[in-house]
Protein backbone atom coordinates (compact mmCIF):
# COMPACT_ATOMS: atom_id res chain seq x y z
CA UNK A 1 0.00 0.00 0.00
CA UNK A 2 2.91 2.16 1.19
CA UNK A 3 4.22 1.60 -2.64
CA UNK A 4 1.43 2.20 -4.02
CA UNK A 5 0.52 5.63 -2.10
CA UNK A 6 3.93 6.88 -3.55
CA UNK A 7 3.47 5.74 -7.15
CA UNK A 8 0.05 7.92 -6.46
CA UNK A 9 1.91 10.97 -5.36
CA UNK A 10 4.49 10.77 -7.95
CA UNK A 11 2.34 10.43 -10.77
CA UNK A 12 0.04 13.65 -9.21
CA UNK A 13 3.36 15.62 -9.05
CA UNK A 14 3.82 14.99 -12.70
CA UNK A 15 0.82 16.05 -13.77
CA UNK A 16 0.69 18.86 -11.79
CA UNK A 17 3.67 20.02 -13.13
CA UNK A 18 2.82 19.21 -16.58
CA UNK A 19 -0.51 21.32 -16.28
CA UNK A 20 1.34 24.18 -14.50
CA UNK A 21 4.73 24.40 -16.00
CA UNK A 22 4.96 22.19 -19.18
CA UNK A 23 1.11 24.00 -20.30
CA UNK A 24 1.18 26.68 -18.31
CA UNK A 25 4.31 28.10 -18.69
CA UNK A 26 5.92 26.91 -21.98
CA UNK A 27 2.87 26.25 -24.42
CA UNK A 28 3.28 30.11 -25.58
CA UNK A 29 6.28 29.17 -27.18
CA UNK A 30 4.86 27.03 -30.07
CA UNK A 31 1.39 28.98 -30.30
CA UNK A 32 3.35 32.33 -30.54
CA UNK A 33 4.46 31.76 -34.67
CA UNK A 34 0.79 31.58 -35.42
CA UNK A 35 -0.46 34.55 -32.66
CA UNK A 36 2.65 36.64 -34.23
CA UNK A 37 1.46 36.15 -37.95
CA UNK A 38 -2.56 36.52 -37.23
CA UNK A 39 -1.78 39.86 -34.70
CA UNK A 40 0.94 41.39 -36.59
CA UNK A 41 3.09 41.01 -33.05
CA UNK A 42 6.45 42.61 -32.97
CA UNK A 43 9.14 40.22 -31.42
CA UNK A 44 9.64 43.05 -28.56
CA UNK A 45 6.15 42.44 -27.99
CA UNK A 46 6.23 38.85 -28.16
CA UNK A 47 9.03 39.06 -25.78
CA UNK A 48 7.43 41.63 -23.06
CA UNK A 49 4.77 39.32 -23.50
CA UNK A 50 6.89 36.14 -21.91
CA UNK A 51 8.55 38.19 -19.69
CA UNK A 52 5.49 39.19 -17.59
CA UNK A 53 5.11 35.51 -17.47
CA UNK A 54 8.51 35.24 -16.11
CA UNK A 55 8.25 38.06 -14.17
CA UNK A 56 5.14 36.33 -12.21
CA UNK A 57 6.93 33.36 -11.87
CA UNK A 58 9.99 34.94 -9.82
CA UNK A 59 7.32 37.11 -7.59
CA UNK A 60 5.23 33.69 -7.05
CA UNK A 61 8.10 31.88 -6.76
CA UNK A 62 9.33 34.01 -3.79
CA UNK A 63 5.83 34.36 -2.32
CA UNK A 64 5.51 30.48 -2.45
CA UNK A 65 9.01 30.04 -0.92
CA UNK A 66 8.36 32.70 2.02
CA UNK A 67 5.12 32.70 2.88
CA UNK A 68 3.43 30.38 5.62
CA UNK A 69 0.04 30.03 3.73
CA UNK A 70 -3.61 29.28 5.36
CA UNK A 71 -4.63 26.32 5.11
CA UNK A 72 -3.65 23.32 3.15
CA UNK A 73 -1.01 22.52 0.51
CA UNK A 74 -3.15 20.33 -1.27
CA UNK A 75 -5.95 23.02 -1.65
CA UNK A 76 -3.36 26.00 -2.24
CA UNK A 77 -1.90 23.56 -5.31
CA UNK A 78 -5.40 22.81 -6.63
CA UNK A 79 -6.46 26.29 -6.88
CA UNK A 80 -3.25 27.16 -8.22
CA UNK A 81 -3.86 24.74 -11.19
CA UNK A 82 -6.77 26.19 -11.84
CA UNK A 83 -5.91 29.68 -12.49
CA UNK A 84 -3.37 28.64 -14.55
CA UNK A 85 -5.83 26.96 -16.61
CA UNK A 86 -8.49 30.12 -16.32
CA UNK A 87 -5.32 32.24 -17.22
CA UNK A 88 -4.27 29.88 -20.34
CA UNK A 89 -8.04 29.66 -21.59
CA UNK A 90 -8.46 33.61 -21.33
CA UNK A 91 -5.39 34.53 -23.72
CA UNK A 92 -7.92 32.99 -26.45
CA UNK A 93 -10.39 35.48 -25.58
CA UNK A 94 -8.27 38.62 -26.26
CA UNK A 95 -5.97 40.46 -28.82
CA UNK A 96 -4.58 43.17 -27.52
CA UNK A 97 -1.59 43.45 -25.39
CA UNK A 98 -2.50 44.36 -21.76
CA UNK A 99 -4.63 41.97 -21.09
CA UNK A 100 -2.32 39.45 -22.66
CA UNK A 101 0.54 41.02 -20.18
CA UNK A 102 -1.88 40.50 -17.06
CA UNK A 103 -3.23 37.00 -18.29
CA UNK A 104 0.48 36.17 -18.60
CA UNK A 105 1.69 37.70 -15.34
CA UNK A 106 -1.11 35.70 -13.09
CA UNK A 107 -0.69 32.46 -14.84
CA UNK A 108 3.25 32.61 -14.34
CA UNK A 109 3.12 33.31 -10.56
CA UNK A 110 0.18 30.21 -10.68
CA UNK A 111 3.12 28.27 -11.88
CA UNK A 112 5.33 29.08 -9.88
CA UNK A 113 2.72 28.01 -6.84
CA UNK A 114 2.18 24.67 -8.38
CA UNK A 115 5.68 23.99 -8.59
CA UNK A 116 7.10 24.32 -4.58
CA UNK A 117 3.72 23.59 -3.45
CA UNK A 118 3.61 19.96 -5.94
CA UNK A 119 7.57 19.30 -5.20
CA UNK A 120 7.07 20.00 -1.52
CA UNK A 121 3.53 17.38 -1.30
CA UNK A 122 5.41 14.59 -3.58
CA UNK A 123 8.73 14.99 -1.93
CA UNK A 124 7.48 14.37 1.15
CA UNK A 125 5.59 11.78 0.13
CA UNK A 126 7.98 9.96 -0.90
CA UNK A 127 10.63 10.70 2.00
CA UNK A 128 7.65 8.91 4.49
CA UNK A 129 7.45 5.89 1.83
CA UNK A 130 11.53 5.54 1.35
CA UNK A 131 11.35 5.77 -2.66
CA UNK A 132 13.08 8.94 -3.21
CA UNK A 133 13.85 7.29 -7.00
CA UNK A 134 10.65 8.38 -7.82
CA UNK A 135 11.03 12.12 -7.48
CA UNK A 136 12.52 11.79 -11.20
CA UNK A 137 9.37 10.75 -12.07
CA UNK A 138 7.93 14.00 -10.53
CA UNK A 139 10.03 16.27 -12.26
CA UNK A 140 9.42 14.79 -15.74
CA UNK A 141 6.47 16.10 -15.64
CA UNK A 142 7.52 19.39 -17.34
CA UNK A 143 8.77 17.75 -20.44
CA UNK A 144 5.83 15.53 -20.68
CA UNK A 145 3.55 18.44 -20.84
CA UNK A 146 5.44 20.18 -23.10
CA UNK A 147 4.88 17.56 -25.20
CA UNK A 148 1.29 16.42 -24.91
CA UNK A 149 0.87 20.43 -25.54
CA UNK A 150 3.02 20.41 -29.01
CA UNK A 151 0.71 17.56 -29.98
CA UNK A 152 -2.00 18.78 -29.62
CA UNK A 153 -0.74 22.57 -31.07
CA UNK A 154 0.25 20.72 -33.97
CA UNK A 155 -2.63 19.02 -34.45
CA UNK A 156 -4.77 21.71 -34.10
CA UNK A 157 -3.25 24.00 -36.72
CA UNK A 158 -2.42 21.06 -38.90
CA UNK A 159 -6.26 21.59 -39.32
CA UNK A 160 -5.96 25.62 -40.13
CA UNK A 161 -7.58 26.02 -36.40
CA UNK A 162 -7.35 29.76 -35.31
CA UNK A 163 -4.46 30.01 -32.77
CA UNK A 164 -7.06 31.22 -30.38
CA UNK A 165 -8.29 27.50 -30.59
CA UNK A 166 -4.56 26.33 -29.09
CA UNK A 167 -4.94 28.41 -26.14
CA UNK A 168 -8.57 26.97 -25.48
CA UNK A 169 -7.44 23.20 -26.33
CA UNK A 170 -4.39 24.39 -23.45
CA UNK A 171 -6.34 25.16 -21.00
CA UNK A 172 -9.21 22.52 -21.25
CA UNK A 173 -6.13 19.94 -21.06
CA UNK A 174 -4.94 21.83 -17.79
CA UNK A 175 -8.27 21.82 -16.20
CA UNK A 176 -8.64 17.84 -16.93
CA UNK A 177 -5.42 17.83 -15.07
CA UNK A 178 -6.00 19.82 -12.34
CA UNK A 179 -9.40 17.66 -11.61
CA UNK A 180 -6.93 14.03 -12.07
CA UNK A 181 -4.80 15.92 -9.67
CA UNK A 182 -6.97 16.33 -7.31
CA UNK A 183 -7.84 12.46 -7.49
CA UNK A 184 -4.14 11.48 -7.20
CA UNK A 185 -3.50 13.63 -4.29
CA UNK A 186 -6.79 13.05 -2.20
CA UNK A 187 -4.48 11.83 0.60
CA UNK A 188 -1.45 14.20 0.60
CA UNK A 189 -0.72 16.07 3.85
CA UNK A 190 -2.90 18.44 4.43
CA UNK A 191 -0.74 20.71 6.31
CA UNK A 192 2.83 21.11 6.00
CA UNK A 193 5.56 19.79 9.05
CA UNK A 194 7.02 22.39 11.03
CA UNK A 195 10.42 23.33 10.13
CA UNK A 196 12.89 25.32 12.40
CA UNK A 197 13.94 29.09 10.32
CA UNK A 198 17.60 29.12 10.52
CA UNK A 199 19.43 32.75 11.12
CA UNK A 200 19.32 33.35 7.34
CA UNK A 201 21.57 32.29 4.43
CA UNK A 202 25.15 32.27 5.19
CA UNK A 203 26.33 34.05 1.58
CA UNK A 204 30.23 33.10 0.92
CA UNK A 205 31.92 33.56 -2.29
CA UNK A 206 31.36 29.95 -4.09
CA UNK A 207 27.78 30.87 -3.32
CA UNK A 208 27.62 34.34 -4.90
CA UNK A 209 29.30 32.52 -8.06
CA UNK A 210 26.23 29.85 -7.76
CA UNK A 211 23.52 32.31 -7.80
CA UNK A 212 25.10 34.70 -10.15
CA UNK A 213 25.44 31.49 -12.72
CA UNK A 214 22.07 30.99 -11.85
CA UNK A 215 20.44 34.01 -13.72
CA UNK A 216 22.94 33.80 -16.26
CA UNK A 217 21.69 30.31 -16.92
CA UNK A 218 17.99 31.58 -16.82
CA UNK A 219 18.80 34.50 -19.10
CA UNK A 220 20.94 32.19 -21.76
CA UNK A 221 18.00 29.05 -22.02
CA UNK A 222 15.25 31.27 -21.91
CA UNK A 223 16.11 32.94 -25.33
CA UNK A 224 15.92 29.61 -27.32
CA UNK A 225 13.25 28.03 -24.91
CA UNK A 226 11.03 31.34 -26.05
CA UNK A 227 11.75 31.97 -29.68
CA UNK A 228 12.91 28.43 -31.10
CA UNK A 229 9.61 27.75 -32.66
CA UNK A 230 9.30 30.75 -34.18
CA UNK A 231 13.29 30.78 -35.33
CA UNK A 232 12.31 27.60 -37.42
CA UNK A 233 9.20 29.25 -38.78
CA UNK A 234 11.15 32.18 -40.20
CA UNK A 235 13.79 29.71 -42.10
CA UNK A 236 12.28 28.92 -44.89
CA UNK A 237 14.60 25.71 -45.37
CA UNK A 238 13.22 24.38 -41.99
CA UNK A 239 9.87 25.77 -41.75
CA UNK A 240 8.03 22.09 -42.02
CA UNK A 241 9.99 21.43 -38.80
CA UNK A 242 7.97 23.44 -37.13
CA UNK A 243 5.14 21.04 -35.87
CA UNK A 244 7.94 18.71 -34.60
CA UNK A 245 10.85 20.73 -32.66
CA UNK A 246 8.60 21.56 -29.86
CA UNK A 247 7.48 18.23 -29.08
CA UNK A 248 11.06 17.11 -29.71
CA UNK A 249 12.08 19.57 -27.21
CA UNK A 250 9.48 18.22 -24.56
CA UNK A 251 10.58 14.53 -24.97
CA UNK A 252 14.27 15.50 -24.48
CA UNK A 253 13.02 17.50 -21.33
CA UNK A 254 11.07 14.00 -19.80
CA UNK A 255 14.28 12.25 -18.39
CA UNK A 256 17.01 15.26 -18.09
CA UNK A 257 16.74 15.77 -14.08
CA UNK A 258 17.43 11.69 -14.00
CA UNK A 259 20.40 11.92 -16.68
CA UNK A 260 22.09 14.82 -15.14
CA UNK A 261 21.72 14.03 -11.75
CA UNK A 262 22.60 10.50 -12.80
CA UNK A 263 25.95 12.31 -14.38
CA UNK A 264 26.57 14.19 -11.08
CA UNK A 265 27.24 10.33 -9.03
CA UNK A 266 30.63 10.37 -11.57
CA UNK A 267 31.40 13.47 -11.45
CA UNK A 268 30.82 16.38 -8.79
CA UNK A 269 27.92 18.34 -8.65
CA UNK A 270 29.89 21.73 -10.35
CA UNK A 271 31.57 19.99 -12.95
CA UNK A 272 28.19 18.16 -14.34
CA UNK A 273 26.37 21.73 -13.73
CA UNK A 274 29.09 23.54 -15.64
CA UNK A 275 29.13 20.41 -18.60
CA UNK A 276 25.49 20.84 -18.76
CA UNK A 277 25.79 24.98 -19.53
CA UNK A 278 28.29 23.91 -22.43
CA UNK A 279 26.04 21.04 -23.76
CA UNK A 280 23.30 23.84 -23.78
CA UNK A 281 24.93 26.67 -25.34
CA UNK A 282 26.09 24.25 -28.47
CA UNK A 283 22.84 23.72 -28.66
CA UNK A 284 21.33 27.32 -28.49
CA UNK A 285 23.93 28.39 -30.67
CA UNK A 286 23.12 25.68 -33.36
CA UNK A 287 19.49 26.90 -33.48
CA UNK A 288 20.83 30.42 -35.35
CA UNK A 289 24.16 29.00 -37.15
CA UNK A 290 23.35 25.64 -38.38
CA UNK A 291 19.49 26.13 -39.80
CA UNK A 292 19.41 22.92 -41.21
CA UNK A 293 17.34 19.97 -40.51
CA UNK A 294 20.26 18.73 -38.29
CA UNK A 295 21.15 21.53 -37.15
CA UNK A 296 17.34 22.32 -35.73
CA UNK A 297 17.15 18.73 -33.89
CA UNK A 298 20.32 19.06 -32.51
CA UNK A 299 19.22 22.40 -30.97
CA UNK A 300 16.03 20.94 -29.85
CA UNK A 301 17.86 17.93 -28.26
CA UNK A 302 20.56 19.76 -26.77
CA UNK A 303 18.53 22.33 -24.85
CA UNK A 304 15.37 20.15 -24.30
CA UNK A 305 18.06 18.12 -22.70
CA UNK A 306 19.70 19.65 -20.85
CA UNK A 307 17.78 23.24 -19.40
CA UNK A 308 15.34 20.92 -16.30
CA UNK A 309 18.71 19.15 -15.23
CA UNK A 310 20.76 22.19 -14.77
CA UNK A 311 17.97 23.62 -13.19
CA UNK A 312 17.70 20.80 -10.54
CA UNK A 313 21.88 20.55 -10.39
CA UNK A 314 21.64 24.05 -9.06
CA UNK A 315 19.27 23.43 -6.48
CA UNK A 316 21.35 20.75 -5.63
CA UNK A 317 24.45 23.05 -4.98
CA UNK A 318 22.47 25.24 -3.28
CA UNK A 319 21.86 22.77 -0.87
CA UNK A 320 25.36 21.90 -0.40
CA UNK A 321 26.79 25.63 0.19
CA UNK A 322 23.28 26.80 2.54
CA UNK A 323 23.92 27.90 5.78
CA UNK A 324 21.44 28.55 8.19
CA UNK A 325 18.22 28.94 6.56
CA UNK A 326 17.63 26.78 3.11
CA UNK A 327 14.88 28.68 2.11
CA UNK A 328 16.54 31.77 1.93
CA UNK A 329 19.22 30.49 -0.27
CA UNK A 330 16.44 29.08 -2.71
CA UNK A 331 14.81 32.77 -2.94
CA UNK A 332 18.31 34.47 -3.74
CA UNK A 333 18.45 31.51 -6.20
CA UNK A 334 15.33 31.76 -7.58
CA UNK A 335 15.27 35.62 -7.85
CA UNK A 336 18.44 35.58 -10.05
CA UNK A 337 17.30 32.46 -12.14
CA UNK A 338 13.96 34.34 -12.57
CA UNK A 339 16.11 37.67 -13.37
CA UNK A 340 17.36 35.96 -16.02
CA UNK A 341 14.05 34.46 -17.71
CA UNK A 342 12.72 38.18 -17.37
CA UNK A 343 15.90 40.14 -19.12
CA UNK A 344 15.91 37.32 -21.64
CA UNK A 345 12.96 37.77 -23.78
CA UNK A 346 12.89 41.20 -23.86
CA UNK A 347 16.91 41.51 -25.04
CA UNK A 348 16.01 38.85 -27.67
CA UNK A 349 12.85 40.28 -28.77
CA UNK A 350 13.82 43.64 -29.56
CA UNK A 351 17.41 43.58 -30.62
CA UNK A 352 15.74 40.65 -33.36
CA UNK A 353 13.25 43.07 -34.54
CA UNK A 354 16.46 45.93 -35.12
CA UNK A 355 18.65 43.19 -36.59
CA UNK A 356 16.10 41.26 -38.36
CA UNK A 357 17.44 37.56 -36.87
CA UNK A 358 17.82 35.69 -33.07
CA UNK A 359 21.39 35.09 -34.25
CA UNK A 360 23.20 38.31 -32.20
CA UNK A 361 20.44 37.48 -28.89
CA UNK A 362 21.35 33.68 -28.92
CA UNK A 363 25.10 34.41 -29.66
CA UNK A 364 25.04 36.57 -26.18
CA UNK A 365 22.70 33.71 -24.27
CA UNK A 366 25.41 31.04 -25.42
CA UNK A 367 27.93 33.28 -24.12
CA UNK A 368 26.18 33.60 -20.80
CA UNK A 369 26.00 29.91 -20.24
CA UNK A 370 29.98 29.60 -20.56
CA UNK A 371 30.30 32.12 -18.18
CA UNK A 372 27.74 30.26 -15.91
CA UNK A 373 29.66 27.08 -16.28
CA UNK A 374 32.88 29.26 -15.87
CA UNK A 375 31.89 30.76 -12.98
CA UNK A 376 30.55 26.93 -10.55
CA UNK A 377 33.92 25.87 -11.77
CA UNK A 378 35.85 28.40 -10.59
CA UNK A 379 36.89 27.41 -7.12
CA UNK A 380 40.08 28.91 -5.62
CA UNK A 381 41.72 27.08 -2.60
CA UNK A 382 39.29 29.38 -0.10
CA UNK A 383 36.49 28.15 -1.10
CA UNK A 384 37.93 24.33 -1.55
CA UNK A 385 35.49 23.33 1.46
CA UNK A 386 31.46 22.00 0.53
CA UNK A 387 33.01 21.37 -3.56
CA UNK A 388 33.54 17.74 -3.59
CA UNK A 389 30.83 14.86 -4.25
CA UNK A 390 27.39 15.38 -4.23
CA UNK A 391 25.44 15.06 -0.94
CA UNK A 392 22.53 13.74 -2.52
CA UNK A 393 21.88 9.89 -2.94
CA UNK A 394 22.08 9.04 -6.35
CA UNK A 395 18.62 8.31 -7.14
CA UNK A 396 16.97 11.00 -5.23
CA UNK A 397 17.39 14.30 -7.67
CA UNK A 398 16.41 17.37 -6.13
CA UNK A 399 14.50 16.25 -3.12
CA UNK A 400 15.84 18.45 -0.30
CA UNK A 401 16.42 21.42 -2.62
CA UNK A 402 12.32 22.37 -2.71
CA UNK A 403 11.50 24.26 -0.02
CA UNK A 404 9.12 22.73 2.87
CA UNK A 405 6.61 24.16 3.37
Amino acid sequence: MQSNGAYRASLGGLIALAAGIGIGRFVYTPILPPMIQALGLSKSAAGLIASANFLGYLLGALLAAWLNLPGSRRSWLLGSLAISAITTTGMGFTQTRAPFLLLRFVGGGASAFVLVLASAIVLESLAEARRPALSALHFAGVGVGITISAIAAAGLLRVDQPWPTLWFASGGLSLLATIVVALLLRHAQMRPKQVSRGPGPAIDRALLRLIGAYGLFGFGYVITATFLVAIVRGTPNIRALEPMVWIIFGLAAVPSVALWTRVATYLDISTTFAVACAVEACGVLASVVWPTVIGTFLATILVGGTFMGVTALGLIRAQALAGGDLRGVLALMTASFGLGQVIGPIFAGTLSDRLGSFAVPSGVAALALLLAAALVRHRPMSDSAGAGRPTQPSDSPVPASVPRR
